[in-house]
């Protein structure tokens, strides 16, 4: 027989062993393919194979030292191997041996920098040791699951759970002692300033990402997303405000003879996304509209004569199919309205609370939380990230209506509402 025969055959002897190796130890059979990888390592003193065996089988019987031993050896006959790197690392880690453990790993990651079980691995090393490293080491192990918990993988799970709950305890501490220090620096501060810094706390801890705004129909750029803004950019406000006790007249009388007129604002048909399916076509939220798209509502406004002579004095947004709106609106008892941007930033949602239930819930603008109170008007832009929700027993209404942006001049109302006619004439 040849030389070249010879091995050969030796190779696909060394092949049928590991078969019957590896399902000896499929089976359960730990002794059977503790005898077959070693036959493979007195014909190959450097076989990958027999050598990652034997490691891995003293591994499972508690035999540590030995096995970080064989998987030494096996991690220089690969020294790219994935599995190799994994169980030598798991092995230091029995031995105590901190250094041999995360030189694996670091040779691991170089190499497949995002392996998931690597970076599980990493990280919990890192927590062990106190390394400040530990936190970025979990977000990078949860940056390479899936985003959603219901996908990770079974086998993943425990130690993705354990990695989330580290990351949550370490981003609460931090915003706690980022926040004890904005009430420190910030005691001469307004509650506005001071809530900018909060915010600025909590997307620097990772609590909550920037909020900006994204409109669904028209942005004005480089215009400041500032969730709720100043009465005193407003001076018709205080006027306006002044007749509450009016318009919460006229709204009880409008419930009282036309009810049916409180029409659903979501009315999306089967057009409706996941995001609105409890809301579509429910009267949950609804309105009585005396301004819709621009175009008055003679009929309602005859109900509410008081409230129309009000809204003529505020500086009311006119963009062309667009605005202005008003409408009373009308949330029911223990609803959520989910998150959700705006048309446009060019123009500002005003709510004069009418009728506030206790404990009724708030409004969420970007980071910033505001609750209702009867006859104060919120000013916000609802073209970054906002929601409201009912938490009461009882209706909550508001006048809801919009507003130039205070901080556009005369020309540039007059460019919105040119831009917008162009582009709806290109439909």
């Amino acid at each position: 027989m040849s030389v070249s025969e010879d091995l050969t055959r030796t190779m696909l002897d060394m092949g049928a062993l590991d078969r019957a190796a590896a399902q000896a130890a499929d089976d359960g059979r730990w002794d059977d393919a503790d005898r077959i990888w070693t036959q493979m390592r007195e014909r190959d003193p450097s076989s990958r194979n027999a050598l990652w065996g034997l490691g891995y089988s003293a591994l499972q019987r508690g035999d540590a030292v030995k096995a970080r031993s064989l998987l030494l050896d096996a991690w220089r006959a690969a020294p790219e191997d994935r599995m190799v790197l994994l169980a030598l690392a798991m092995a230091c880690k029995e031995c105590n041996d901190i250094q041999g453990e995360g030189s694996a790993l670091r040779t691991l990651l170089d190499l497949y920098p995002k392996d998931l079980s690597g970076l599980l691995a990493n990280a919990d090393l890192l927590e062990r040791i106190r390394h400040p490293s530990a936190p970025q080491a979990y977000a990078n192990a949860l940056q390479a699951a899936p985003s959603q918990p219901e996908k990770w993988p079974q086998q993943f799970r425990v130690q993705l759970e354990r990695a989330k709950a580290f990351s949550d305890r370490h981003r609460q501490s931090l915003f706690k002692a980022l926040s004890d220090k904005v009430f420190e620096f910030g005691a001469g501060m307004d509650a506005t300033q001071r809530e900018r810094w909060l915010e600025g706390a909590s997307i620097h801890s990772g609590m909550t990402l920037p909020y900006h705004s994204d409109p669904h129909k028209f942005l004005v750029p480089r215009v400041a997303a500032t969730p709720f803004y100043d009465r005193s950019l407003f001076p018709w406000l205080a006027e306006f405000e002044a007749k509450t006790d009016v318009m919460r007249e006229e709204l009880a009388h409008a419930l009282k003879v036309k009810n049916e007129g409180f029409v659903p604002y979501v009315a999306l048909g089967e057009a409706a996304t996941d995001q609105w399916s409890t809301l579509n076509n429910s009267k949950n939220w609804s309105v009585l509209y005396l301004w819709q798209n621009g175009a008055r509502n003679e009929e309602n406004i005859a109900l509410c004569p008081e409230t129309a002579k009000a809204l003529e004095q505020a500086d009311q947004a006119y963009i062309r199919g667009n605005c202005p709106n008003a409408m009373f609106s009308a949330l029911a008892p223990r609803t959520h309205i989910p998150p959700h941007c705006g048309e446009s930033n060019a123009r500002v949602v005003m709510h004069l609370p009418l009728v506030v239930p206790e404990n009724c819930g708030h409004l969420r603008v970007g980071y910033e939380k505001r609750e209702w109170k009867v006859g104060e008007t919120l000013i916000f832009d609802d073209s970054i990230e906002h929601e409201a929700r009912n938490d009461s027993d009882e209706l909550r209404v508001v006048l809801l209506f919009d507003a130039w942006h205070p901080h556009l001049t005369a020309a540039e109302r007059e460019m919105v509402n040119a831009l917008v006619a162009t582009s709806a004439s290109f439909r």
